[in-house]
C-alpha cells in the first residue's frame, strides 16, 4: 500500500503524526546549523588555507549544484523505498558532510576537503528535502496538508540562517575548528533523533519495484508547481539575496552604523522572519479555504509589489517595507504551493514530484545570481528588480493555467 491516510497507517492516528511532524521539523532545523555555519567562516579562510577567492565561491555553491542532479533520483528512491531509510541515510550523509569542515581544517589539502564536503552535502539534502515533505503529505488530509508543508518548510528554512549565527558567534568565541565541531554535533544530534522517531510512512510491505530510480515525474501538477517555484526562489534568492549587499552599497543606507554586509545581513534576516511566518500562515488560511489558489495569487502578487518598492527604494525604511514584502511573498507561498502539489498528485508518486519541484528550484536559486549580478553592472538595479516583479505575476498565470487544464476549474477546492 502506498500514500494511504495517517489515521490508516499510524497506530496512534493524528496524535502521532504530530509528533512525527515534530520529529521532522527538529531533525531539520538542526541539520540546517550544516548548511550554514560554513558562510561566515570559509570566506574569511580564504586567504590563510590558500584557497582563491572563485575556488571560495564554488564551495559556498557546491551543495546546490550536486542536489541539482541528485533531486529527481531521491524522490524516486522515496516512492521505491519509502521515506524512512531515505531520510535517516540522507541525515546521516550530511552529518558526514558536516565532519569533512572540520577533516578540512587540519588536513592537507583544505579545498578538496571542502569541495567534497559540500558535493556530499547536496545528496544528503536532496534526500531529506524529498523525504520531509513527502512525510507531510503522507500524514496530512485536505484540512492540514498546507500547514504541515508550512511547518516543515520552516524548519528547512530557518536551520540555514541559525547555522549562519551560530558559526559567526562561535568562531568567534571559540575559533573555527570547534564552530564546525558544534555544527556536526547537532547534524548527528538531528540524525538520531530522525533515526529514533521517525517511522515509515509511504511504502508498506516492501519496496514499490515498479519506481525506477531513474523515473522523473513530468506530470502537468509537478511541472506546474515546479515552474512556480523556480520563479519564486530565482527572484527571492537569486535577485534579492544575492544584489542586496550591492544595492545597499551603492545607494549608502545604513542600520545602526553597519557597514553594507552587516545591513544587509539584518535586512536578509528581516525576509527570512516575514517568510516563516507567513509559510504557516499561507498554509493554514488555504486548508481553511475552498480553494488554496486564491491565496497562493494573493502571495504571488505581494512578491511582485515587494520587488516594484525594491525599484524604488530609496531610504532605510522603503528598503525594509520592500523586504518585508518578498518575504512575506516567498514564505507564503510555500506552504500552499507544496500543499496544492499534494493535492493533486496520487500519493504514490509525490516523492517524484517532490523531487521535481526542488529541481526547478535549484535551478532558480542556483542560476539567479550569474543572471542577476551581471545584469545588475551593465543596466542598473531598477531594471532588474522590475523585471523580477513581473516573474510572479507570470507564475500565477502559469499556475492557473495548469491547475485549469488538470482540473477544469481555476480554483478548484482543497476536498477534490
Amino acid at each position: 500500500m502506498v500514500g494511504s491516510n495517517v489515521k490508516e497507517r499510524l497506530p496512534g492516528g493524528e496524535n502521532e503524526g504530530r509528533l512525527v511532524l515534530g520529529a521532522v521539523i527538529v531533525s531539520t532545523f538542526f541539520i540546517g546549523f550544516g548548511g550554514g555555519v560554513i558562510f561566515p567562516i570559509l570566506p574569511n579562510l580564504g586567504t590563510v588555507l590558500g584557497i582563491s577567492p572563485f575556488f571560495v565561491g564554488l564551495i559556498l555553491s557546491a551543495n546546490r549544484f550536486s542536489r541539482l542532479f541528485a533531486n529527481a533520483p531521491a524522490g524516486s528512491l522515496v516512492d521505491r523505498f519509502g521515506t524512512r531509510k531515505p531520510f535517516v541515510i540522507g541525515m546521516f550523509v550530511q552529518g558526514i558532510s558536516t565532519s569533512g569542515y572540520v577533516i578540512a581544517m587540519i588536513a592537507p589539502l583544505p579545498a578538496a576537503w571542502f569541495m567534497a564536503a559540500r558535493l556530499l552535502w547536496g545528496v544528503g539534502s536532496a534526500l531529506v528535502f524529498a523525504t520531509a515533505y513527502t512525510i507531510a503529505d503522507d500524514i496530512s488530509d485536505g484540512g492540514s496538508r498546507g500547514s504541515n508543508m508550512g511547518l516543515i518548510r520552516g524548519g528547512v528554512l530557518f536551520g540555514f540562517p541559525a547555522g549562519v549565527v551560530l558559526g559567526g558567534l562561535v568562531s568567534e568565541l571559540s575559533g573555527n575548528v570547534v564552530a564546525f565541531t558544534v555544527a556536526a554535533a547537532f547534524a548527528f544530534f538531528a540524525s538520531v533523533v530522525a533515526y529514533l522517531t521517525v517511522p515509515e510512512t509511504h511504502v508498506d510491505g516492501g519496496a514499490n519495484q515498479s519506481v525506477k530510480p531513474w523515473d522523473i515525474n513530468t506530470s502537468l501538477p509537478a511541472l506546474t508547481v515546479g515552474m512556480v517555484n523556480f520563479a519564486v526562489l530565482f527572484v527571492y534568492i537569486g535577485a534579492l539575496f544575492a544584489t542586496l549587499v550591492v544595492f545597499i552599497g551603492r545607494n549608502q543606507l545604513s542600520v545602526f552604523g553597519f557597514d553594507a554586509q552587516g545591513s544587509s545581513g539584518l535586512f536578509m534576516g528581516l525576509t527570512v522572519v516575514a517568510a516563516g511566518v507567513s509559510m504557516y500562515l499561507g498554509g493554514y488560511v488555504s486548508d481553511r479555504n475552498q480553494s488554496r489558489v486564491p491565496i497562493l495569487l494573493a502571495f504571488l502578487g505581494v512578491t511582485s509589489v515587494g520587488f516594484v518598492l525594491l525599484a524604488l527604494a530609496d531610504s532605510v525604511v522603503t528598503l525594509a517595507i520592500a523586504c518585508l514584502c518578498v518575504g512575506l511573498g516567498q514564505g507564503g507561498t510555500s506552504g500552499p504551493l507544496m500543499a496544492l502539489l499534494g493535492d493533486l498528485v496520487v500519493d504514490g508518486e509525490m516523492g517524484r514530484a517532490v523531487g521535481t519541484n526542488n529541481v526547478f528550484g535549484d535551478i532558480g536559486g542556483g542560476f539567479g545570481p550569474i543572471v542577476t549580478l551581471p545584469v545588475v553592472e551593465v543596466v542598473g538595479f531598477w531594471p532588474v528588480y522590475l523585471a523580477c516583479a513581473v516573474m510572479p505575476l507570470v507564475a500565477a498565470s502559469i499556475l492557473l493555467g495548469g491547475v485549469r487544464r488538470e482540473t477544469g476549474d481555476f480554483f478548484p477546492s482543497v476536498g477534490s
